[in-house]
């Protein structure tokens, strides 16, 4: 079964997940809303910019975020300055580059979602005079939770099984970096297959069942719709 350790990781690869979650959908949401309805031509440099986690490797993204975030680092040493800690190894560290890597496994959902809604209905809200913040939050959300759903399980579920990043940015310290991933790797490496598999296995099951629990969702939405 799990050990005293491998339950800490994952109490700390869930809570990672989550605040990654929450952080990309208040962030995401309204970035994904400008994207879907701006016209500005550098539009295209902002969504290259969200999409490169897709195709850059985890390693070089961890990289150049240690580097950032280490004390000699550019926002390392902005916050060393000013008295605070560096990012570097800790769990503060680890967010921000989970943030960074899982933004497009959240943003390109909310933004297809919104596309999806059209103009129409925002206009049929419009003319009854609806706010802009009264036709995006009464309006486009409710008729865009198909993406919400799937925006949040994406996200999720991708924070957890990150690896290089994480391993990258906050190193693998028992208690306050070392996620579920790592832990992994460290019982493979030692050997010691039967507590990698009780890991691998837990992970496996709760990305199918969330997974599952996208498409019978969204699945029931497309129903309701006819």
């Amino acid at each position: 079964m799990f050990s005293e350790a491998d339950l800490v990781a994952l109490v700390i690869t869930l809570k990672l997940a989550a605040i990654t979650t929450l952080v990309l959908l208040v962030v995401g949401t309204p970035l994904a809303w400008w994207m879907a309805h701006t016209r500005c031509r550098l539009k295209y440099i902002i969504e290259a910019v969200v999409a490169l986690p897709l195709v850059l490797p985890p390693t070089v993204l961890g990289f150049y975020l240690l580097i950032a975030f280490s004390p000699d680092g550019p926002v390392g040493g902005l916050i060393a300055s000013a008295g605070g800690r560096p990012l570097a190894f800790t769990f503060t560290g680890l967010v921000i580059g989970s943030v960074i890597y899982s933004m497009p496994f959240v943003v390109q959902p909310l933004h297809d979602a919104f596309k999806a809604v059209g103009k129409r209905p925002l206009d049929v809200a419009a003319t009854l005079r609806a706010s802009p913040l009264d036709r995006f939050l009464t309006v486009a959300v409710p008729l865009a939770r198909p993406g919400f759903l799937t925006a949040t399980v994406l996200g999720f579920a991708h924070t957890l099984g990150e690896f290089g990043v994480v391993l990258m940015i906050g190193g693998n310290i028992p208690g306050e970096t070392q996620v579920v991933s790592i832990a992994i790797y460290d019982h493979v490496e030692a050997l010691e297959y039967t507590q990698a598999h009780w890991l691998s296995g837990a992970l496996l099951v709760l990305s199918f069942l969330m997974l599952m629990a996208v498409y019978a969702l969204n699945r029931r939405f497309r129903v309701l719709r006819t």
